[in-house]
């Protein structure tokens, strides 16, 4: 049976999840995203989210609220007399109004093993954690942040240099068949409802700025996690004295390298190898600002940093 279905989502991660609801047959009867925000050099083009954008292609109406304190949004949304609400990285927290605005609830897809990880950056935070694994998970939505009871969980493993932009992108497909095979069982009537363990809970807050440098002073493995956690965005970075004058210059990747030596200080040999508090990381892709992402020996090519150059 097909679902009349309201779609929630802003990121070019829930792209997938759209398109797979409407190849499934179902009628996404609307699009609800983020609104157009300022972009370009000058901040003075207004950008459509990628799900605004792919909702357009597709033929869907998009809607764009600030947020659903009006009264008049929460009304337009019972108006469209959905079954369901289908929510990947909206980036709103939903009232009740609309959790309970459709006959079936909302049902969110979230890219963790829940309840590890709950909030914003789930992705980041496990990696940068050193977790081995996470996964999607599709779960019906209550007032609280990511806990209401899950339905569907798929396993992705995470490998020891993948990056926050290679888990991404597997979780995304991922996240798209679950919630699709989500969709076509709550259609059937068939979809299990699990409540989440009390233990275990860890919150994924949004990534701070102060959170980006690199401290070097850190063991190996905490510093590589922290690279790979961080790639592609916002990147994790140092600061480099070139030509008497500071630059900062983000890793993209990374390895566990042999060596030791004073904290942040690169190590004699072939690339770019630096001594962290333990152990050492060797930095495969650097990019300077404004500049584009260089293979460490063609960075070197253009930057040479003598053995002993300490990086902070």
């Amino acid at each position: 049976m097909a679902l009349r279905i309201i779609f929630m989502g802003t990121p070019a991660f829930s792209v997938p999840s759209l398109a797979a609801l409407v190849e499934a047959g179902h009628k996404v009867v609307a699009v609800y995203t983020q609104p157009p925000r300022p972009a370009g050099r000058r901040g003075l083009d207004l950008t459509k989210s990628p799900v605004h954008q792919a909702a357009e292609l597709l033929g869907i109406p998009v809607l764009t609220p600030v947020n659903f304190r009006d009264e008049a949004d929460r009304a337009a949304f019972r108006d469209l007399d959905a079954d369901v609400a289908v929510v990947v990285a909206y980036g709103l927290l939903l009232p009740e109004a609309i959790l309970n605005g459709t006959r079936l609830g909302c049902y969110n897809g979230h890219a963790s093993l829940l309840p590890r990880w709950r909030g914003a950056a789930p992705i980041q935070r496990a990696i940068m954690a050193g977790d081995a694994e996470t996964g999607m998970m599709v779960m019906k939505m209550d007032k609280g942040l990511d806990t209401g009871p899950v339905a569907l969980t798929r396993v992705v493993p995470i490998s020891a240099d993948m990056t926050a932009g290679d888990l991404h992108d597997r979780l995304m497909q991922a996240g798209a068949t679950l919630l699709r095979e989500a969709m076509e069982k709550l259609a059937a009537g068939d979809l299990p409802l699990t409540p989440q363990p009390e233990e275990g809970v860890l919150y994924a807050a949004k990534i701070g700025k102060d959170e980006t440098r690199i401290d070097f002073s850190r063991s190996a493995a905490e510093v590589h996690n922290h690279i790979r956690g961080l790639s592609p965005s916002p990147g994790a970075w140092f600061e480099l004295t070139v030509h008497g004058r500071a630059e900062r210059v983000k890793v993209l990747r990374s390895a566990r390298a042999e060596g030791d030596g004073v904290a942040g200080a690169v190590l004699p040999g072939e690339g770019l190898v630096v001594a962290c508090g333990a152990g050492a990381v060797r930095l495969l892709t650097l990019q300077k600002a404004g500049g584009k992402a260089l293979a460490a020996g063609d960075f070197l090519r253009g930057t040479p940093v003598a053995p002993g150059t300490r990086l902070a």
